[in-house]
């Protein structure tokens, strides 16, 4: 286990490993706990990944459900927490196959500022702002897409990137790189 996963966190006070063993026994409050504590991170990926808080939420309980069901196969290999991504996002690429593409994400953006709503023009500014990177991340490569948000928004290192998604850190940096790379030329004009 990493230094992480063995200090106490909030929403318990016990590691992921020892909640997931627990959980993996039958105690559903240790579950919940585990629920409790990685809901919000795997709304944010999936909502990244469908562009609609609906389907977000119907992928992450899917994603907890089958890792209810799951956890007797849990290893321990990798973190609880990289363990729920992997799950979320192979569920949301299920879940994006199946169905048209998705509406432009609106939850990338950062909130607009108290004088934004009294200045319309600017308001109206930060609006397209955010509508044209919603639309440049819908154009990126999923996996690209993916490597970006739990990168960018996430915050999470490589390594677990590459865990998350079965691919090597090498892919992961390239994958970011090309993301970069087509969301600046993207932004080109807003800046």
């Amino acid at each position: 286990m990493t230094e992480r996963s063995a200090s106490p966190q909030p929403g318990g006070g016990l590691p992921d490993g020892l909640l997931a063993v627990r959980a993996a026994e039958g105690d559903e409050d240790s579950f919940a706990v585990l629920v409790q504590r990685h809901s919000q991170s795997l709304l944010t990926l999936a909502r990244g990944m469908l562009g609609s808080p609906q389907d977000a939420e119907e992928a992450v309980q899917d994603a907890f459900l089958s890792a209810w069901r799951r956890l007797p196969e849990y290893r321990h290999a990798a973190e609880f927490r990289t363990w729920m991504y992997r799950i979320t996002v192979n569920r949301c690429l299920t879940m994006r196959r199946r169905r048209p593409p998705p509406v432009p994400l609106s939850t990338v953006a950062e909130p607009a500022t108290a004088d934004a709503w009294t200045q319309p023009a600017r308001s109206a500014e930060q609006d397209a702002a955010t509508a044209a990177l919603s639309h440049a991340l819908a154009e990126l490569d999923t996996g690209q897409r993916v490597c970006w948000i739990l990168r960018e928004l996430q915050g999470m290192p490589y390594k677990e990137i590459a865990h998350v998604t079965r691919t090597s850190e090498q892919t992961v940096r390239g994958r970011l790189f090309r993301a970069r790379r087509s969301l600046q030329e993207a932004m080109g004009p807003w800046r």
